[in-house]
């Protein structure tokens, strides 16, 4: 997601994370102006902005949750390194954060598009259209990327070119250039090596199969801590430093099982927000928990809690993972008696 904010403008995803999507945007005319300053083109500009989008949505999100529990927020772990060991840090993740940002920007740019209108501004409204159609156009090349429908179409064009060096090869043996046909021989296996790999990867995303769900209370099994769903993956998407501090070859399933991007309760770990952790990780409550749950990105990606105590995400989260809706089942001890007839 770092690469597609590079197409963004810096004041753009800053006023925009600022405003919220909720409410009345009244100076969002005036941020609409500096949509065209200078691109994002370094690191220290994508840091800026996920630090000021975390400050933000917190005390937008829920300002009274600072005063009434006298937390004190860094956002800035987003940018230092992991934790080293076994600690709830070490399932961190900035990715899975930033993925976050960029869906509440697609929701926030919705919001003013239907504002300008609102105000008969058509001419703003199709600019607004227009960014946020190149938006939606690089979230959904990276979600395909990501999810697998490129990689079929890698493995076969990694197909084809392993045809052609084997023609190649042959070439070369019967020529006797034997230096040539050993070149080519460790390049075949390179590439086959890529394509099973590439195949996998599309597999697991058309097969997948997850033991949660979007919305649902879960508790980390190792640090102990209550968290929300609110993102999957078939297999673990983050980078190779972020697997080796996270210890995901020491895990029973490795990288091949589902990960969950998982909102973690503030009273549990204030610093902690946003994790990316394995499904043998995590359990579901044995018992309905309608308790207390705060979080500053809960109130733009559910609508509330359900009966059971989970919560029902908003149509376009379920749209992004492709999940259908869920109905919490009616327990028989609720339902009321039938009288006879």
């Amino acid at each position: 997601m770092v690469e597609m904010a590079q197409g963004l403008s810096l004041s753009t995803l800053t006023t925009s994370c600022s405003s919220g999507v909720y409410g009345s945007i009244p100076s969002w005319r005036k941020h609409f102006k500096l949509m065209k300053r200078g691109q994002i083109t370094s690191a220290t500009d994508r840091h800026y902005i996920w630090h000021q989008c975390m400050q933000r949505l917190f005390l937008t999100s829920n300002p009274n949750i600072l005063r009434q529990r006298n937390f004190r927020v860094e956002a800035g772990w987003l940018f230092k390194g992991g934790g080293q060991g076994l600690e709830a840090s070490c399932e961190r993740s900035e990715s899975a954060n930033e993925d976050i940002l960029i869906f509440f920007f697609q929701l926030d740019l919705a919001t003013r598009v239907q504002y300008a209108l609102n105000l008969e501004q058509y001419e703003i409204a199709q600019e607004l259209r227009n960014k946020m159609t190149e938006v939606e156009a690089e979230v959904m090349r990276q979600q395909e990327a990501k999810r697998g429908s490129s990689s079929k179409s890698e493995a076969q064009d990694k197909a084809i070119s392993i045809i052609r060096l084997r023609a190649d090869l042959q070439s070369a043996i019967e020529s006797e250039d034997y230096a040539l046909a050993a070149n080519l021989r460790d390049e075949i296996s390179k590439l086959e090596a890529e394509s099973l790999a590439a195949s996998a990867k599309a597999l697991a995303y058309e097969n997948a199969q997850y033991s949660f769900r979007l919305g649902q209370k879960v508790r980390h099994k190792i640090f102990g801590y209550c968290a929300v769903i609110c993102g999957m993956d078939p297999v673990c998407c983050e980078s190779s430093s972020w697997r080796e501090i996270a210890q995901v070859e020491k895990l029973s399933q490795g990288s091949s099982q589902p990960f969950y991007q998982v909102l973690v309760d503030v009273h549990a770990d204030p610093n902690l927000l946003v994790a990316y952790v394995p499904e043998e990780n995590l359990l579901a409550l044995e018992q309905a928990d309608k308790g207390r749950f705060d979080h500053p990105y809960i109130s733009f990606l559910f609508y509330g809690m359900d009966s059971a105590g989970d919560f029902i995400p908003i149509k376009q989260l379920r749209e992004k993972y492709n999940r259908p809706r869920y109905e919490v089942p009616i327990d028989p001890e609720d339902e009321e008696p039938h009288g006879d007839a």
